[in-house]
């Protein structure tokens, strides 16, 4: 078989994860853990004000474009398991400078938001306990989650497990308890029966502007599924373990977050001021007690299982940029127990320093810095698309057998990509979002022409 073959790597590439310790339950629940976060926690009421009860449309729209993602990236991590992931697909399909790009960036991405989730945990629990201390909570918990991913990926990948089942479990009790309110079966609760979603202000009080406006807010909501791809390669068995958790985890997510948002809808009032926090809405509603407190814990779990997953990941892409010469060779190394240590540090150092920052300055650093990569998890799954097409168009010509392909190829990845494309137009269109958008892209290009700088000087470096 060529060595030129996209899909097949040569052996000296194969064993392109630092070990092969995930199980694939463990895999599964990534998948989910990474893409329930506080976004749905938090942020899933300003989407509701934006478009009202139609904001399901939005998440309908959102979600099904995840599974498209996640099932195109499933189908080049099953056929060529690499902890750089879609970094390295991109490579392979439109050459290193693309492959260093997307791959860089993602990495900026995720450090800076390690950083955000360790300060807005703190800060959750800080506005129960204020006698805690913020910036000693939030390097804390920096520090106890760098500890966590150098004892390797066995133990990285059981705590995640937890992690994320607790949030399951909330997610489950949370529906649970609004259909309970909705059908009238709480003792001394009245149901608010359709009137929220069917009131006088109709289902879509802002019109298809506001299902629209909405789709920006709730989109990034389902950022960080992505590293299901990268956890692939550290399993015994990518192929196998990828289809299970994308059959599994695709559907799971439409359920928690259609589901959640449904309850929202149906008992909170679509311009109700409770919604700044819509999970603590519904069960002050259903007259829970503690429902604040419960919910702020349930919201800082998800940040903190967030940030775990995000500097296994992060270290992981830049292992694999510096095993592939587009870091510091240093940061490829792994040490007697298959944990790339030089990577962990550098991936929360950012972390740390932009962390000390915002708590030195507050509200000025990480806001600055997030508004920069805001719109990245976007162009990443756009190159990912792009990459899967271009691969599987590759494959298909050759008439290799892949081990996991999408079905219905190539409508689910071109339809994917006009919705991506929509949302990229909304980003420009919106004042509120066009200076997100155009940094996002001066970064990427500032990245693509330092790699390929870096790239012409190694090629122009003579030989030894």
């Amino acid at each position: 078989m060529s060595s030129n073959d996209p899909h097949v790597p040569p052996p000296a590439q194969v064993a392109s994860a630092p070990a092969h310790a995930l199980t694939p339950r463990q895999l599964v629940m990534m998948g989910l853990g990474s893409a329930i976060g506080a976004g749905l926690f938090l942020g899933s009421g300003v989407g509701v004000q934006t478009a009202g009860p139609a904001v399901l449309v939005s998440y309908l729209i959102a979600g099904a474009l995840v599974i498209v993602v996640m099932h195109a990236l499933g189908e080049m991590a099953a056929a060529k398991p690499a902890s750089g992931a879609f970094s390295v697909y991109a490579a392979d399909a439109m050459g290193p400078v693309a492959g260093a790009t997307v791959g860089w960036l993602w990495w900026l991405q995720v450090v800076i938001v390690i950083a955000a989730e360790a300060v807005g945990a703190a800060g959750l629990l800080a506005s129960i306990w204020p006698s805690l201390s913020v910036p000693g909570l939030a390097l804390c918990f920096m520090a106890v989650f760098t500890a966590i991913n150098l004892l390797g990926v066995r133990r990285f990948g059981e705590f995640e497990f937890w992690f994320a089942i607790l949030k399951v479990i909330a997610i489950l009790g949370f529906i649970a308890i609004g259909i309970a309110l909705i059908a009238g079966w709480l003792p001394d609760v009245a149901s608010p029966g359709l009137s929220n979603v069917l009131g006088p202000d109709g289902f879509a009080p802002r019109g298809w502007a506001g299902i629209g406006a909405a789709l920006l807010v709730v989109v990034f909501a389902f950022g960080g599924t992505e590293i299901v791809a990268i956890a692939a390669a550290e399993t015994n068995d990518p192929a196998g373990s990828l289809a299970r958790a994308i059959r599994t985890v695709a559907w799971r997510i439409l359920v928690f977050y259609l589901g959640s948002i449904a309850v929202i809808v149906v008992v909170v009032p679509w311009d109700s001021p409770a919604l700044s926090s819509p999970f603590a809405a519904v069960l002050q509603t259903a007259r829970i007690p503690g429902a604040a407190t419960a919910i702020t814990l349930v919201a800082a779990i998800a940040l903190l299982s967030a940030l775990n997953a995000n500097l296994y990941g992060a270290s992981r892409m830049i292992w694999s940029l510096g095993r592939r010469g587009d870091a510091p060779s240093l940061l490829g190394r792994s040490d007697r127990r298959n944990v790339p240590v030089a990577a962990v540090l550098a991936s929360v150092a950012f972390g740390f320093a932009a962390a000390a920052l915002e708590l030195m300055f507050p509200q000025r650093v990480l806001p600055f810095l997030l508004n920069i990569v805001g719109a990245t998890c976007l162009l990443v799954w756009t190159i990912a698309l792009v990459s899967q097409f271009i691969l599987r168009r590759r494959a298909d010509r050759a008439g290799r057998a892949l081990p996991f392909r999408m079905r219905a190829f190539p409508l689910p990845t071109i339809v994917a990509l006009g919705v991506l494309g929509a949302i990229f137009a909304m980003l420009v269109a919106s004042p509120d979002t066009r200076a997100q958008f155009l940094s996002m892209a001066v970064l990427t290009v500032a990245i693509a022409g330092l790699n390929a700088l870096a790239q012409r000087m190694q090629r122009a470096r003579p030989s030894r």
